[in-house]
């Protein structure tokens, strides 16, 4: 990643015909802030550039969040409901893992792999919440998809939350759907 100079900085705020205090506004900076690194006379923090940066991107109308590529149609199970219904549904509807979601907070994923695991005759009479992996990653609707895409690097879904309850959900697919 090449980061951009105080000129590159400056060129493009102006190009987007945005003030400086606006420039700050978005990106949650003092606009004396901005000034002192368009002039070269502070070098900021990584994180710092990166807010105004995004704050460009924005105002390009070049981010795409988490809400842009999500999946509004949730299928999930409860942990209460058996691992049978949970690998009917799967089976049903082409899934290898489903949300596990009580009251709309997300409490876990349970997968085929989950399933396999366990060293039991019988394991579909189980509760799900025997079996599943409580391990998940949410993210806010305002994510953005480069973060949204760290988390696909580890997860093999993440699931959307607003005010704690589960609104969506993002797999790969829905990246290259997207892309």
């Amino acid at each position: 990643m090449e980061l951009p100079t105080p000129n590159d900085l400056r060129e493009r705020r102006k190009s987007l015909e945005l003030t400086q205090s606006k420039l700050a506004d978005m990106a949650g900076v003092s606009q004396p802030l901005i000034a002192r690194i368009e002039g070269g006379d502070v070098d900021p923090r990584l994180s710092t550039l990166r807010r105004i940066v995004e704050a460009l991107d924005e105002a390009e109308g070049r981010i795409v969040r988490a809400e842009d590529v999500m999946n509004t149609n949730v299928r999930s199970v409860a942990p209460d409901d058996s691992v049978r219904e949970a690998r009917d549904l799967m089976l049903d509807a082409g899934f290898s893992q489903l949300p596990v979601i009580e009251g709309g907070m997300p409490l876990g994923f349970i997968s085929n792999s989950d399933i396999r695991h366990v060293q039991e005759d019988d394991v579909t009479q189980r509760p799900v919440s025997e079996v599943m992996s409580e391990g998940l990653t949410t993210v806010e609707l305002d994510t953005t998809l480069d973060e949204v895409s760290s988390g696909l690097d580890h997860n093999s879904a993440i699931l959307v939350v607003e005010g704690g309850e589960t609104v969506g959900i993002i797999t790969d697919a829905d990246i290259a759907a997207h892309i």
